[in-house]
């Protein structure tokens, strides 16, 4: 299905936005009114999130036959479905009688088909109309009250959507992450632990405070211990993301509160990614983190111009949540208090960019990959979407 999209520019100044991309090193970050305007988010909501490619859950949440999982993509809601063949489906979450949502936003059921909760409608799992139910002597054609579908796809067991039906394909909007992200091949791993996190910020703050560690010295001494804040280096390249990587320290082996690891190296990784720790931000709300021993993400609900919902899912080889005594709690302790840390500096931000006193500023040298990101929105304000290959 594609929707119609006249791919107009954001409600910013257009000077404001040449400023963004104009040179490293002379730029300034994006206005104000990008972090706390309500005209800008709903802005973003069609033409970053409705027409980009956006990460719903990973495929173990729908994987078995008569799974469905209704997710939020933008302002939109979705219903994914697999079906007994073991296809994968994505429709709106409306039923076609009165709109009522066929599943709560954020839940998940297993049935041989889709009820309405309000009048009983069923509809198969591939979304076509089963049953009317009551209707009477009131003739409805099943061939024109089908589910409205949602186009789909997966990379490495994340399920993604796009709203509008018109973006370019999934492989293109990753670009050269697909190459970048393969030797950790977390399509094999599965979910070990998972937090959610509601806090009051815009989701670009948090995604720019992923980019860098420039703030680390002052706010993360458990990081520091572990990673270097000055090591690795950011990457431009293909595609829809921003990122690079950091290292580790001699003594470290991943990132926990001591360094240590208690799982195993992922198979199969060359010698420098058991030193290095790999973080990607694919637009507009996925944000990867490869480490040795597991890998992480923050997947990004924005709910209003300051208020943004974050699930994190820690994923490791399904041996080791087979194995006794296996628990990743030494990676999620490490990372739920470097979470909390930022979530703090994000609400913070958030405040003051809502200043009247507020200013756009500079980047350091350690922000280019704040930048690239920076870039990348304030380019789709101007065109209307993001453009992958930019």
């Amino acid at each position: 299905m594609t929707i119609g999209n006249a791919s107009p520019t954001a409600p910013i100044p257009e000077d404001a936005l040449r400023r963004v991309i104009a040179p490293f090193g002379s730029s300034r970050t994006l206005p104000g009114k990008a972090y706390s305007s309500a005209e800008v988010f709903a802005w973003e909501q069609k033409q970053l999130f409705e027409a980009g490619w956006v990460c719903l859950c990973r495929e173990e949440e729908v994987c078995r036959s008569g799974d469905h999982r209704a997710a939020r993509l933008g302002r939109q809601g979705i219903l994914l479905t697999r079906d007994d063949g073991g296809a994968l489906h994505a429709f709106f979450n409306v039923c076609r009688h009165r709109g009522h949502e066929l599943l709560e936003p954020g839940c998940s059921a297993n049935a041989r088909a889709i009820r309405c909760p309000y009048h009983a409608w069923v509809y198969e799992l591939d979304g076509s109309l089963k049953t009317a139910t009551r209707f009477g002597d009131v003739a409805v054609d099943p061939a024109e009250h089908e589910l409205v579908p949602v186009r789909v796809a997966t990379w490495q067991g994340w399920i993604f959507a796009n709203v509008s039906g018109d973006a370019p394909p999934l492989e293109q909007w990753l670009g050269d992450l697909s190459d970048l992200v393969a030797p950790h091949a977390p399509g094999r791993l599965q979910i070990a632990a998972r937090h959610s996190y509601e806090i009051s910020s815009n989701w670009k703050i948090i995604t720019e405070n992923y980019h860098e560690c420039y703030h680390c010295p002052q706010i993360h001494p458990q990081l520091c211990r572990v990673s270097p804040p000055d090591s690795g280096r950011n990457l431009s390249l293909r595609g829809a993301w921003t990122g690079g990587f950091m290292e580790l320290v001699a003594e470290a082996d991943t990132m926990a509160l001591d360094g240590k690891s208690h799982s195993v190296p992922l198979p199969g990784l060359p010698s420098e990614s058991l030193r290095e720790v790999y973080y990607y931000g694919l637009l507009p709300n996925l944000l990867i983190s490869l480490h040795p021993d597991y890998v992480l993400t923050h997947r990004l609900e924005p709910r209003a111009a300051d208020r943004t919902f974050i699930e994190c899912q820690w994923l490791f080889p399904p041996e080791e949540l087979d194995r006794k005594n296996f628990s990743p709690d030494y990676a999620v302790e490490f990372w739920d208090v470097t979470n909390q840390q930022d979530w703090k500096a994000c609400e913070s931000v958030q405040r003051g960019v809502s200043s009247l006193g507020f200013r756009p500023g500079p980047l350091s040298a350690r922000e280019s990959a704040v930048y690239r990101f920076l870039t990348q929105v304030a380019r789709a304000y101007l065109t209307g979407r993001v453009n992958p290959a930019g």
